[in-house]
């Protein structure tokens, strides 16, 4: 009778089985034919010298191995030096979009779950409208706002301003603060070669000022959605943590950095991580508003895996550059949450020490 049970047992599991491979089969050949196959023939073309022409996948199409890889890390030519240029365009990029993004989505968050906040609902969607509206179309919009005869500039001249030439100067904002104080040429040490292929002068730019304008609509649109995530995050947190820490003679500050942020740490890895993602991949911004221009300081890695592949037809480099990119961004993840990995043994400690800074009685 035991033997019978325990083979209906292990009949019923195997069924169990094979109806649950049944139900995800459909998902895994979607996914296997329209995501796993594309990359797959991605990183063959990138191995090629396809030009684009006939399939990537013919005897006729040179095969070049690791050559399109090396070329933009060790050949000296043109295209290291693009490809250099846009890694740091966009390493300003990420460094100021990802904590700004942050900063302000969590701030917007704290302002909306405010329980005395009146018209908190017309501020949560007022907050959120420009993440939903076409990336695109305010990309138009901001191309105007910030042209030379553009509303930017004429509010700056009602005050007396010259407005600066957002998408002709090719100078990073650094080098303008610079030379603000006179130094328009690099010192000597800065001026020779820096790391892969660029001079530390050219590293210490700065983002130019058209980036800057990409960064400020970049900022404004996901802001939005960051701050719902960090809103339903915060009113996740138990009332009665914040009521004890207030009783406890905690002030605002160390309510939030000892009590709210770590009740939300998984969401602002979330964040940080979808922020640190997109960042590496903005592309449709720059395609609208500058196109890599001027002098190729809008320039990222994403615009200029398109331009090589489908404008100069070197679909081999342009996938390449596309799986460098990838690999940069595995790794930054990685990195980051190893960064942001939860130390328990800590916590306790780290959740009442507010309490060795307020005296007894208040």
């Amino acid at each position: 009778m035991a033997i019978h049970v325990a083979r209906r047992g292990r009949s019923v599991r195997g069924n169990e089985n094979v109806a649950g491979w049944l139900f995800v089969a459909p998902v895994i050949v979607i996914l296997g034919l329209f995501l796993l196959l594309p990359i797959l023939m991605a990183l063959w073309v990138s191995l090629t010298d396809w030009n684009g022409q006939g399939s990537p996948f013919t005897a006729k199409v040179p095969f070049v191995g690791a050559d399109n890889y090396t070329r933009l890390f060790t050949e000296e030519g043109l295209a290291r030096r693009d490809f250099m240029t846009s890694i740091r365009n966009n390493a300003y990029y990420v460094a100021i979009v990802v904590p700004t993004q942050t900063v302000l989505a969590l701030g917007l968050a704290l302002v909306v779950n405010n329980r005395m906040l009146r018209g908190r609902g017309f501020f949560r969607t007022a907050f959120y409208f420009p993440s939903v509206t076409s990336s695109v179309a305010i990309s138009v919009v901001f191309l105007f706002l910030f042209a030379n005869s553009g509303a930017v500039n004429a509010l700056l001249g009602m005050v007396g301003v010259e407005g600066p030439q957002w998408f002709a100067d090719s100078r990073g904002v650094l080098h303008l603060l610079l030379g603000a104080v006179g130094v328009d040429s690099p010192p000597a040490a800065l001026a020779a070669g820096g790391p892969l292929g660029l001079s530390w002068w050219e590293w210490l730019s700065g983002p130019s000022v058209a980036m800057i304008s990409i960064i400020s609509l970049v900022v404004w649109t996901t802001s939005g959605t960051f701050m719902l995530m960090f809103l339903a995050a915060l009113q996740n947190v138990p009332s009665a943590l914040d009521e004890a820490s207030t009783l406890d003679g905690a002030s605002r500050w160390q309510r939030l950095r000892h009590v709210t942020l770590p009740m939300i740490k998984p969401t602002m890895f979330l964040v940080l991580t979808l922020g640190l993602i997109g960042s590496w991949q903005v592309f449709d911004q720059v395609y609208v508003m500058s196109q890599g221009e001027p002098a190729k300081t809008t320039l990222t890695p994403a615009y200029l895996s398109y331009r090589t592949a489908f404008r100069d037809f070197d679909y081999g480099s342009g996938a390449a550059i596309s799986f460098v990119l990838f690999l940069i961004i595995i790794g930054l993840t990685l990195l980051q949450r190893r960064l942001m990995a939860d130390r328990e043994p800590d916590a306790p400690r780290r959740g009442r020490w507010w309490r060795r800074r307020v005296p007894e009685g208040g």
